[in-house]
């Protein structure tokens, strides 16, 4: 029996099943990206993760670069929505807790391959300029909830906020000693939020950014 006009068998649209694929080599792209660096990782490697096959890549990517700067902007867009969100529930410290406690987590820190995008690909992104718009757009969104929870809703504050929990992760994971690594980890959690301390968090806080 046909299936009804621009309709595959299984009753997916065309375009459905094309955009699941793009997805695919996302998520892909992005995991490998992270744990071994987006100039450590080819073309064939994203399409093997992914399980496609070389030649379909140039149907959803004019080029790697155009992968990455979609793979960036994609990962810490999700990263931003979820800061956004928590911010703007009724107790204020609580949810800053959840964001600052889950980012400093000593689990998301290990997590390389699903960790924040800033941390992992932060230096590698920045020499690719083409890539810098959409992150640039994300950490705006960071910076305005951190702003919304922290006393006094100074943006300097949210600035020096963001800039000690990115630095704290990058020390972390750096740190070839798991008691130096959670002293970065903890302090710094201290001192954007006196008395909050890390992981312990809901999963929906702590999934991949």
């Amino acid at each position: 029996m046909r299936a009804p006009d621009g309709q595959k068998r299984d009753g997916r649209k065309p375009d459905g099943r094309k955009a699941e694929t793009r997805q695919r080599i996302l998520d892909a792209a992005g995991a490998l990206f992270r744990a071994h660096g987006i100039d450590g990782v080819g073309v064939d490697a994203v399409m093997h993760e992914a399980g496609l096959t070389h030649g379909g890549f140039y149907l959803h990517f004019a080029s790697k670069e155009a992968l990455v700067a979609e793979v960036a902007a994609a990962s810490l867009a999700r990263a931003a929505e979820r800061w956004d969100r928590v911010s703007r529930e009724p107790d204020a410290r609580a949810a800053l807790a959840q964001i600052v406690g889950s980012y400093l987590d000593p689990e998301h820190v290990a997590a390389v391959s699903q960790g924040c995008m800033l941390t992992t690909l932060g230096p590698e992104v920045a020499r690719r300029p083409s890539s810098r718009d959409g992150i640039t757009q994300a950490m705006r969104i960071m910076l305005d909830a951190l702003e919304r929870l922290l006393p006094g809703r100074r943006r300097d504050n949210a600035v020096a906020a963001l800039s000690t929990m990115v630095g704290a992760v990058v020390l972390a994971r750096i740190a070839d000693d798991p008691e130096l690594a959670n002293e970065f980890l903890a302090v710094a959690a201290s001192a954007v939020v006196p008395g909050v301390p890390v992981g312990g968090v809901p999963d929906e806080i702590t999934s991949p950014a």
